[in-house]
């Protein structure tokens, strides 16, 4: 018996776990913008592909997961619809190399979306160019990874910049002083909230 959209999604969470070793990696979330990134390998598209010894129903679920993860991307949701409303083929050939395709889709997107961000600092915009100008690796890894470092390269700036003015209080310099060695997330909150509950 053919299951429905939702009974599948229903079961999605049954999935057997190999599965999830077979997919996409993803990591999400910014400071400006939801963004996701996908870590892709070409295992998926090779000829013993966990996929081609899939059930139609097995398939359907896996792309249901998809569809569920709030991370998901325009271009992936689009692509991911578009073969549930398909053949077995085209559910395995999403999963197989429509999806990684898809992925990097959104993953250019959500990179162009930081580009024209005016609050980008200049490694941001530095190596998001570099990213783009890349392969769908070196789009995934930017945002998996390196928007992150790249980021804390700006703010590390920024606070030097307020160490290097004369105006700033006694407090506000003994913070900054002490964040500036400190982590890529330390340095962001800093940045963004920390400065200003100094001298609040």
């Amino acid at each position: 018996m053919r299951l429905t959209r939702p009974s599948l999604a229903l079961a999605a969470g049954a999935l057997a776990p190999a599965l999830l070793l077979t997919t996409p990696a993803f990591a999400a979330g910014t400071a400006t913008a939801s963004v996701t990134a996908s870590v892709t390998t070409e295992a998926a598209a090779e000829s013993d592909s966990p996929y081609d010894s899939m059930t139609a129903e097995e398939l359907r679920i896996a792309i249901l997961r998809i569809l569920a993860d709030p991370a998901t991307g325009a271009g992936v949701s689009r692509e991911a619809n578009k073969a549930l409303d398909g053949t077995v083929e085209d559910l395995r050939a999403f999963l197989k190399t429509g999806w990684a395709t898809a992925q990097d889709e959104d993953n250019t997107v959500a990179i162009s979306r930081l580009l024209a961000d005016p609050a980008s600092g200049k490694a941001v915009i530095r190596k998001a160019n570099k990213a783009l100008d890349g392969t769908a690796a070196d789009r995934a890894n930017f945002l998996a990874t390196g928007l992150r470092l790249a980021r804390a390269e700006d703010d590390r700036v920024a606070v030097g910049k307020i160490l290097a003015r004369t105006d700033i209080s006694a407090a506000l310099r003994a913070a900054a002083e002490d964040v500036i060695g400190g982590t890529p997330e330390e340095l962001r909150y800093f940045i963004e909230v920390g400065q200003y509950e100094v001298d609040a």
